[in-house]
């Protein structure tokens, strides 16, 4: 849901949200965050890369502040790097992967812009996760092509992640 009041970017950047929003052309977009579901999917994906830093040659950020364009400010669930890291607060550089973890009341037609905005600032990677049917999906220009054999893969073969890695089992 968006407000009608229009923020500068300036205001938005020095403002603290709860969960964190995005900005498009001044209006202030809120994500859908805040299910358990959601989080653990997030967390994990987080902790995978976190595990793999050094091997990688990545950083994972959950929530990283990404200028996508001109008056376009996008907040992925997590954002991943190559290292080292930019020295910048809001990142500016595409990152090398960014991705979306659904929530219930998302869908991709509702998710297009964000995967736009993604696309349009360069980003090579696009992954998109739900954790209620455990599959993932690229989102490239051509369409959402889903990883029928559940390994999210990056372009250049860096990356390769089995989707059964992010759910690890309750007794773990």
């Amino acid at each position: 849901m968006s407000t009608a009041t229009l923020i500068k970017v300036e205001e938005y950047l020095a403002t603290s949200y709860r969960p964190d929003c995005d900005l498009v052309d001044g209006v202030l977009l809120d994500r859908n965050v805040g299910q358990k579901d959601h989080s653990k999917l997030q967390r994990e994906v987080l902790v995978w890369f976190a595990n793999r830093r050094r091997a990688l040659r990545l950083a994972a950020f959950p929530e990283q502040r990404l200028l996508v364009g001109p008056g376009r400010y996008r907040v992925p669930d997590v954002c991943v790097v190559r290292l080292p890291e930019p020295e910048e607060q809001v990142f500016s550089e595409p990152p090398y992967i960014c991705v979306e973890v659904l929530s219930p009341d998302d869908s991709f037609p509702k998710l297009q812009s964000r995967f736009d905005d993604y696309l349009e600032m360069g980003v090579a990677n696009i992954w998109v996760l739900d954790p209620a049917t455990r599959r993932g999906w690229y989102i490239r220009r051509e369409g959402h092509l889903e990883s029928l054999d559940r390994v999210l893969r990056s372009e250049d073969g860096q990356v390769s992640l089995a989707i059964s890695e992010l759910f690890p089992s309750d007794a773990d």
